[in-house]
């Protein structure tokens, strides 16, 4: 009988997965640092709610300190900007022959593949829309892509079965032999997301204004050329084409991809995003350095000027240390960095 799936980190991501593999018979332990959301998922059991369904599971889970023995499969779910202490606290749990799914968002994949080796790390792509609320209750806001993928581009035996996993939680779950495209394509996305968390209002609201889209058009390219400088293709999600932002596509087809994500983050519970709640509800830090911050990083190892993404970091820094509030007039300063758009495509004025 195989060992459980240890899933370190169980918010919003990890949770979702926890419940709805325990609830399927799936044996798996979940490990958090929050001793009343522990607490509450082992003994009335984790609630998870919204429009997609609502139920309450008990699933095992234990603080760090009480964690024994090895796994030969553990999920990584915590914030971007804990993967190396979690991975320093979970790795004398990972056995010999084992791996780790980074279900997070970013490139952490680099880091976990750099401290428990290649060969013992796996990638995942993950879209769906969840809030950890507060102990024992997430928000399962919206159902989104999963992909499953060795770093390596090989399918195994054991990303088989990694896929058949995450299609109890997602039947549409996807298996690849590109997960770097996935994750490439999804850093387009996310940072236009830190981008709308500059302000207070939804993420829809944030993509329908065109007086904002110079700046998500900025980022978009920004990320796609330091993917092309990395000799990676990113992929899409839904009817996200994150190439439209290509250098040298036309404005127009950066426009038509944001207006579909102005109508996809209209549809779903979670209406802001998970930076939003980290700087307005949790009042913490964000994944801000990790997963948008190191394109940055990568960008200039390649010779690829990116303004926008580092001025947008800033300004996350700025709002996570009290210097700017989220407004209208912080994620101008964003888009003063931007380049105009084509004529033909010029935004309305800015919105108070």
């Amino acid at each position: 009988m195989p060992d459980p799936i240890l899933i370190w980190g169980a918010g919003a991501i990890g949770g979702t997965l926890g419940a709805y593999w325990a609830r399927a018979g799936i044996d798996v332990l979940m490990v958090d640092t929050v001793a009343a959301h522990v607490e509450a998922c082992r003994t009335v059991g984790l609630h998870i709610e919204g429009p997609i369904e609502g139920f309450r599971q008990v699933v095992p889970a234990a603080l760090p300190g009480e964690v024994r023995g090895t796994y030969s499969r553990i999920v990584l779910a915590v914030k971007a900007q804990a993967t190396e202490e979690a991975m320093a606290a979970l790795l004398p749990h990972l056995a010999p022959d084992g791996y780790v799914l980074s279900a997070q968002n970013g490139l952490n994949e680099i880091a976990i593949g750099r401290i428990a080796g290649a060969e013992r790390t796996m990638g995942c792509f993950v879209n769906f829309g969840a809030d950890w609320l507060e102990p024992g209750r997430i928000l399962y806001g919206n159902r989104g892509a999963v992909v499953v993928g060795e770093i390596d581009g090989t399918i195994r035996p054991r990303t088989r079965e990694m896929h058949h996993l995450m299609q109890v939680f997602e039947p549409d779950s996807v298996l690849t032999d590109d997960i770097w495209g996935y994750l490439w394509g999804k850093l387009a996305y996310g940072a236009m997301l830190f981008g709308t968390a500059l302000t207070d209002e939804s993420m829809s609201a944030n993509f329908a204004d065109p007086a904002r889209a110079p700046a998500w058009v900025a980022l978009g390219r920004e990320v796609m050329a330091v993917a092309r400088a990395r000799s990676v293709s990113p992929r899409g999600f839904g009817e996200f084409d994150p190439l439209a932002f290509a250098p040298g596509r036309p404005d127009a087809d950066a426009l038509a991809n944001i207006a579909w994500l102005a109508d996809y983050t209209s549809k779903t519970a979670k209406t802001h995003s998970g930076i939003w709640r980290d700087l307005a509800v949790r009042k913490r830090r964000t994944e801000v350095d990790p997963q948008i911050g190191i394109i940055g990083v990568l960008g200039r190892e390649a010779g690829v000027p990116t303004p926008a993404l580092d001025r947008l970091v800033a300004l996350i820094h700025d709002i996570e240390e009290g210097r700017r509030p989220q407004s209208p007039a912080t994620l101008q300063e964003l888009i003063a960095r931007c380049p105009p758009l084509a004529p033909s495509s010029s935004p309305a004025p800015l919105k108070a």
